[in-house]
């Protein structure tokens, strides 16, 4: 009677203290939702914002962001950023990894491999030296940080080992949990060959950049987006949430590469009454610019111009780069071409530089990444260039260089205008920094005479392990990547 009882009482008491709706386990498809999130706040969040600001994209306005803009950040700054990489993504792509022995899911493991990738690839960008071989292991307390020398390797074969596994056919798709592509293999293979491209042209590996570009990205209907809607404190546009909804005139885009307090360089170089206007006879500026920065007059939150957060939801006539809803691009159909343009020109010379510049041009002349409804209101031109126009004193070399190096200059500055928004044009800045041709970094200061090489390690990362590194290195250490 005594046994019986004992059963009968722990039957009574059994699962007493679990709450069911605090879950310990997720099936696959929703952990890889979760990482994906955890994934977007990392490619456009807070970090991405500051490094828009040092790219001369944005400028900080008011508060911590005048600052920010001005490179005083602390390492307190960015442990939201660091905790995104690594408990909020890569926790949760190694948790499906580590089932997918298993289960033979190896569509669902491909893309949180390449979703693994793609965010390690952006915290070494923006901070160097970062855990990886090591990381989220419950048995590893102080993980160790792997050398960016030796990452760029393992992330070219994670992405490899990711193809391979999209590709194999083998396992269920995860469909709609997936963010990005629904769970469609073609769209992460091609986008995993493009994030490898963008890896080798940080290593100013052109040849292989331009071998993984061509089998990358091929559409714009291939673009890796993140999604927004009108939810408020739920999906909006993060760019547009920071501007509009909780920290309006913090961040607009003022002042220019001459601290007068005019526009910022990228700016300048779109707006068709700047003297720096990069424009000519075969190139109108004025729909992209429209699309991207607002110039609002006294309507605007700082009185100066300002990322372009105007939308159709809101009741306006067109929709900018930045409105409520408008999806967030995290890698696309023109950063792909416009490395087939520099890699194509670095390692086969002016003519495939060109072919692939101009196909870069026919998608931008049919309406390219400009939303419709900024086309329908403001005029753009993206006529072919010519070789001619290459030459000394041409259209697109009204500075009398080389050919070869006004087309080179040419592509750079359109992969500087093109990246406005994410973190790409930061790193072209500096893989070009020590070129005899780029974009100059002292356009882009907003202060001082050096150029922000990284984001500072964040906080409770440098108090809680041990192996981070010592000294800390500042905003103005340049990475061994870009040395």
């Amino acid at each position: 009677m005594v046994m019986l009882c004992m059963i009968s009482c722990e039957e009574v008491v059994e699962g007493l203290n679990v709450n069911p709706n605090a879950a310990t386990d997720a099936p696959d498809p929703l952990v890889l939702t979760a990482a994906q999130l955890a994934h977007a706040v990392v490619i456009e969040g807070h970090g991405n914002r500051v490094i828009n600001m040092w790219t001369g994209y944005f400028n900080g306005a008011d508060r911590q962001y005048n600052d920010y803009a001005l490179y005083n950040v602390n390492a307190g700054n960015f442990n939201t950023a660091w905790n995104n990489v690594y408990q909020g993504t890569l926790a949760q792509t190694r948790l499906i990894s580590s089932r997918a022995g298993e289960t033979g899911e190896r569509q669902i493991n491909g893309i949180a491999k390449l979703t693994e990738a793609s965010v390690i690839a952006a915290a070494t960008q923006r901070w160097g030296d970062v855990p990886f071989a090591e990381a989220v292991n419950l048995e590893i307390t102080n993980p160790a940080f792997d050398a960016q020398a030796g990452l760029y390797p393992a992330l070219i074969g994670l992405i490899d080992d990711a193809i391979r596994d999209l590709e194999s056919g083998e396992g269920a798709s995860p469909g709609a949990a997936d963010i990005y592509f629904g769970g469609d293999a073609a769209k992460w293979v091609a986008f995993g060959n493009t994030l490898k491209a963008r890896l080798y042209m940080d290593l100013k590996d052109y040849g292989n950049a331009y071998t993984a570009a061509l089998a990358g990205i091929s559409s714009a209907d291939g673009n890796m987006l993140t999604p927004h809607g009108t939810i408020n404190d739920g999906n909006f546009n993060m760019v547009y949430d920071f501007l509009v909804a909780s920290r309006s005139g913090d961040m607009d885009a003022g002042k220019g590469e001459d601290g007068d307090g005019e526009q910022v360089l990228a700016a300048d170089l779109l707006d068709p009454i700047q003297p720096e206007y990069r424009g000519n006879a075969k190139t109108d500026e004025t729909a992209r610019f429209s699309y991207v920065y607002l110039d609002n007059g006294d309507n605007s939150f700082t009185g100066r111009l300002e990322p372009n957060y105007f939308g159709v939801a809101d009741g306006n006539d067109y929709n900018g780069l930045f409105a409520k809803d408008a999806s967030f691009r995290v890698a696309t159909y023109a950063e792909n071409l416009l490395t087939l343009a520099e890699a194509g020109f670095r390692v086969q010379g002016f003519a495939k530089g060109l072919e692939h510049l101009n196909e870069f041009r026919a998608y931008m002349d049919a309406g390219g990444y400009i939303d419709p409804t900024v086309q329908a209101l403001f005029t753009f031109n993206y006529d072919a260039y010519d070789a001619a126009d290459f030459d000394a004193g041409g259209m697109a070399n009204p500075q009398g260089a080389s050919a070869d190096d006004a087309l080179l200059f040419e592509i750079l500055e359109e992969r500087y205008v093109t990246f406005i928004g994410t973190s790409l044009g930061w790193n072209d800045l500096r893989r070009t920094q020590d070129d005899a041709i780029g974009i100059d970094v002292n356009l882009v200061l907003n202060r001082g005479a050096a150029f922000p090489q990284r984001l500072i390690y964040g906080q409770d990362e440098l108090n809680s392990n041990v192996n981070a590194p010592d000294p800390v290195p500042g905003v103005f250490d340049r990475m061994s990547i870009f040395q």
